[in-house]
């Protein structure tokens, strides 16, 4: 398994098939569930099919999409962070998730700030975009941190809820100092 990033404590790697355990319980968090949205895995399959269809394609189509976060010491799979081509948005989307007992650890503003670096370096991106609802307090700081800033309220079809769309300019970009 390729290493794509690697930070002081953690490495970033394509997910496969043999992290579906892992994926099935992130994606049934509690937070995630109220944060991001029901992806309705349940099963180990449902994993695998997430993980083909979701951040396998978009490797396949773009050539980055949502990496598994993996701390060194001791060695564990803490969370997914990545990066996220949605059709309803302009740009690149910065995403990340973790599980309960790895956040406030200060690995999401790690992985993320990586994540965003390599944006930068190795795709060319210019413009970095996020998203959150309004009530994700964490969320909201950790992106702020980064350098990104609240650009406005979007939905990303009709009928869905409102989100907070936050943008970060990677030409000057601050990368979370």
């Amino acid at each position: 398994m390729a290493t794509v990033l690697e930070t002081d404590r953690l490495v970033l790697r394509r997910l496969t098939d043999a992290d579906a355990g892992f994926i099935l319980e992130l994606l049934n968090d509690a937070d995630f569930l109220r944060n991001i949205g029901d992806r309705g895995v349940r099963t180990a399959e449902d994993a695998c099919g997430y993980i083909a269809n979701g951040p396998g394609a978009s490797y396949a189509r773009f050539g980055f999409g949502l990496y598994l976060v993996e701390r060194k010491e001791p060695r564990a799979s803490i969370g997914i962070c990545g990066l996220i081509k949605r059709d309803a948005l302009e740009d690149v989307d910065l995403g990340f998730a973790f599980l309960p007992r790895y956040r406030s650890c200060g690995y999401a503003m790690e992985a993320a700030a990586a994540v965003t670096a390599h944006a930068r370096a190795d795709f060319d991106l210019q413009r970095l975009a996020a998203i959150t609802i309004p009530e994700n307090g964490p969320s909201i700081r950790l992106l702020e941190r980064l350098g990104f800033r609240f650009a406005r309220m979007i939905r990303m079809s009709e009928g869905d809820p409102e989100l907070k769309l936050f943008l970060m300019d990677l030409r000057d970009a601050r990368m979370g100092t």
